[in-house]
């Protein structure tokens, strides 16, 4: 098979072989990209804490400096790529995904991927998966722009990677194909569910290979709840939707307050906030999952564990809104899990007695309502919880709590995804019109007519003959070397007198991995006329697109 019709195959909004073996390879190079990470972060803690996150082992003065330098070093590696680039995240995977077909500068990659390593190895309370959204989503456009793919493909291709890298970096495939296209795609069609469920699939054998079977939020097992705690549930998830309106308040309360502070200034200050919490409590530095797992079963007070909460959810905060490159899911899992304990504790003198031990229970189910308010993805936080607790009687308790918390989140505390707020502040654009969503998913390889006849330097006598012995062939005459030059030459039939014969209009060109919204946008204004297709070097035509031809796709779209 020629890359030509690969890319013919690929510019169609439709499943295909070539688009699954397309998106499978861009999951493998962003699953390898993401184990890499993983095993780069793992080896610092090992070599600096004689463990994961275990900051305890570190002395008092140490724990104290150990963000400090991890911010001059994010600092450092910032300038060597240069400050305006310091733009990551998934927040800002989401808008070059809607308005850049995916493409993810390498700068900013650069930048995510040692400053994500410097700030999740120093104590920081961020969580992996933004590096590791970020980082896939470059890998796997990698691939796209190796093939010169088309680009309604790209977005496809990126959406592929992401959900390899979430399933190679927690290990629960359906879970990052939920949020691939709940978060990040923002669109279930079954031509995008298929290559990105396949990449997911390939992220988490990857990961099992080189990082077993076990997954880090393993300890979380599941007890199934009896019915009589159910009606508690109800109470747990509004408690909890609160709290993540809270979070997302105070999260973009900070970023204003500290907008007119430069970026060194911010790192700086969130480094010295986690530096002087963990000087007096290791425990609530880093947001790794087995610190959660080793104060489950440790013998914690009601106290403390208020206390670990609050001071999680606030270097959470300061992290997250001062700029530190890591992300917030990780962080908000913790602190559902931290919020889920305390709500059972504080609801155990009026429930029913339990008659065995529900801890790891109601800490999933905390994970599952506060996930869901926070980044308002009620069906990616119960796929997790679904994954992770892996029985399906935690369905029921998961999608009361759920829901109980989402819909106090949205409409009682009027809360939004922390994302779409955080695109809102950075500037960001993430929203296309109804018009160019549809029109995105076409390339324009899928539609252009290629039964043209170029002429170049013709006399008008020669155009006409043509078209009288081959009308249905689309004629364009060509007045110089360059493309830009071109002409659709059709029979003139407005019938007035000392016209000429021919009507002639001026054409714009689009290369072939372009879409019917790029043809859109430039004939909208007359709403006639063409668009010359051409080959990658630009030195060719390869085919051409009229207006009623887009005109006539939107409208089969309708029906």
């Amino acid at each position: 098979m020629s890359l030509q019709s690969l890319r013919l195959a690929l510019s169609q909004p439709s499943t295909s072989v070539q688009l699954c073996l397309v998106g499978l390879a861009g999951g493998l190079i962003s699953a390898f990209v993401i184990i890499l990470f993983r095993w780069l972060l793992s080896l610092s803690h090992v070599f600096m804490l004689d463990g994961i996150g275990n900051y305890a082992a570190l002395v008092p003065e140490y724990r104290l400096a150990l963000p400090i330098v991890a911010v001059c070093f994010i600092i450092v590696v910032a300038k060597l790529t240069g400050f305006k680039h310091y733009r990551m995240g998934i927040p800002f995977v989401i808008h070059r995904v809607k308005q850049f077909y995916g493409h993810i500068p390498m700068r900013t990659t650069i930048n995510q991927f040692f400053g994500g390593l410097f700030a999740l190895a120093s104590g920081f309370v961020v969580g992996k998966e933004g590096p590791t959204v970020h980082l896939a989503a470059w890998a796997s456009h990698l691939v796209g722009h190796w093939l010169s793919a088309p680009f309604n493909s790209l977005r496809i291709l990126a959406g592929c990677g992401i959900a390899a890298g979430i399933s190679a970096a927690f290990n629960t495939p359906l879970a990052a194909v939920i949020f691939v296209m709940e978060v990040v795609l923002r669109e279930y069609k079954v031509h995008i569910f298929i290559p990105v469920m396949l990449s997911a699939a390939c992220g988490s054998v990857l990961t099992r290979a080189v990082f077993g079977d076990v997954s880090e939020l393993s300890f979380l097992s599941f007890t199934p709840v009896p019915v009589q705690q159910l009606p508690f549930l109800v109470l747990m998830g509004i408690v909890i939707g609160v709290a993540a309106s809270q979070f997302n308040r105070q999260l973009m309360w900070l970023m204003r307050l500290f907008r007119p502070v430069n970026m060194m200034g911010r790192l700086f200050i969130a480094a010295f906030v986690t530096g002087i919490a963990g000087y007096s409590m290791p425990q609530a530095m880093g947001a790794e999952f087995i610190n959660v797992y080793h104060f489950i079963n440790s013998e914690f007070t009601m106290q403390g564990l208020m206390l670990l909460l609050f001071v999680k959810f606030a270097l959470a905060i300061v992290a997250i809104g001062l700029g530190v490159p890591g992300g917030i899911i990780g962080a908000v899992m913790v602190i559902g899990m931290l919020l889920g304990l305390l709500l059972m504790q504080l609801m155990q003198p009026i429930m029913p007695l339990m008659e065995q031990d529900m801890t790891t229970t109601y800490a999933l189910l905390g994970l599952a309502g506060f996930l869901a308010s926070v980044l308002h993805a009620p069906m990616a936080a119960l796929t997790a919880a679904m994954e992770l607790a892996a029985s399906p009687q935690a369905v029921l308790p998961s999608i009361i709590v759920i829901v109980s918390a989402y819909v106090t989140a949205k409409q009682m505390c009027n809360n939004r995804s922390v994302f779409i707020q955080q695109l809102e502040y950075q500037g960001l654009p993430y929203t296309t019109s109804v018009i160019r969503d549809v029109l995105q998913q076409t390339g324009v390889m899928a539609m252009m007519k290629t039964d043209i006849k170029v002429f170049k330097f013709a006399a008008d006598k020669a155009l006409y003959d043509h078209l009288q012995e081959h009308p249905e062939q689309t004629l364009i005459n060509q007045t110089s070397d360059h493309l830009s030059s071109c002409q659709i030459v059709e029979l003139n039939v407005s019938l007035q007198e000392n016209e000429s014969a021919l009507s002639m209009q001026d054409t714009q060109v689009l290369s072939q991995q372009h879409t019917l919204a790029d043809v859109y946008d430039a004939l909208q204004t007359r709403r006639q006329g063409a668009v010359i297709i051409s080959g990658l070097d630009g030195k060719e035509i390869c085919g051409v697109i009229t207006w009623n031809m887009v005109h006539n796709y939107m409208q089969r779209q309708q029906h």
